[in-house]
């Protein structure tokens, strides 16, 4: 069953409506989105995505940079709007689903609303209660405890102090932090504070899960390491995942399927076994070669 699912989405910048749709044209015409730049002087975020995202499933977005990931992924909690489409998302979904079936399959349930056409309240809650965000760069408050900061997603939902500290502090055991709910974030490594955002992220238990290259900022031994740790609670929470990432290596590691965007055009998606045996051009298989070096 589709949890996510993205209809026709076109992102022009900076551009009043009939100029974005002059740009629409020339990318409708086959002119990628380097000459529409050149052309236009609008800059192309996305080019007619249609995407569906499996209820609990860990889906990478991956490409180089511009290719569009991190504009898409914000698109999902609206942090941006798209110049054309919608954008299915089905409210209802359990947090605990667990539900991978027909990949071919483009239909949405009954449940699923167009999030673009939510009003402020209702995005509003949806943010709270429907989807959550993992940063790159941690996006912890600096004044803040680090259970302050698990907990602040809570204090919207008029939990007690208790209540909300005690949720914050499984998570907080969970993602390997126990013991350091009183210290602060510039008391903490880059891979402990990123262990505090995925917590902050797991607290409020959402059924989606954003990550905008989330681990792209670290090491890399601490960036395998939570790698595995992300794979390992997935296998128990089975959140519907997007992860946006640069790194084939890590999309194949965490992600069930992988979607390649280049130049705002979504252009396969497959498993990673799908992908590396039938790519549909020499811009995917070039990834997939290299992952295999």
């Amino acid at each position: 069953m589709n949890h996510i699912r993205l209809e026709n989405i076109s992102k022009i910048y900076n551009a009043s409506n009939a100029q974005a749709q002059s740009a629409l044209a020339l990318l409708a015409e086959g002119m990628d989105s380097i000459a529409v730049k050149a052309q236009t002087g609008y800059s192309v975020g996305l080019y007619d995505i249609n995407l569906a995202i499996k209820a609990g499933e860990l889906h990478c977005i991956m490409g180089l940079s511009g290719s569009g990931k991190s504009t898409l992924i914000r698109h999902l909690n609206r942090l941006i709007d798209p110049t054309i489409g919608k954008i299915w998302v089905d409210t209802a979904m359990d947090a605990h689903t667990n539900i991978i079936d027909d990949i071919s399959s483009k239909t949405m349930p009954s449940t699923a609303i167009n999030i673009l056409e939510l009003d402020d309240k209702a995005l509003q809650q949806y943010r709270q209660q429907t989807v959550s965000m993992v940063f790159q760069h941690f996006g912890l408050v600096p004044h803040m405890t680090i259970i302050q900061n698990v907990a602040y997603g809570l204090r919207v939902r008029e939990m007690s102090t208790t209540e909300r500290h005690d949720i914050a502090r499984h998570w907080l055991n969970e993602v390997g932090l126990p013991n350091l709910e009183h210290s602060y974030p510039d008391e903490l490594s880059g891979g402990m504070q990123q262990r505090v955002g995925l917590a902050r992220a797991l607290a409020t238990d959402t059924p989606i899960l954003l990550m905008d290259e989330a681990f792209s900022a670290l090491d890399p031994l601490i960036r395998a390491q939570l790698q595995d740790q992300l794979l390992e609670l997935q296998a128990r929470l089975h959140k519907t995942i997007v992860f946006i990432t640069h790194d084939i290596d890590e999309a194949v590691k965490v992600g069930q399927r992988i979607s390649i965007l280049n130049g705002g055009r979504l252009v396969q998606t497959g498993t990673p076994s799908e992908l590396r045996l039938n790519p549909v051009n020499d811009y995917v298989a070039q990834f997939m070669t290299a992952k295999a070096k």
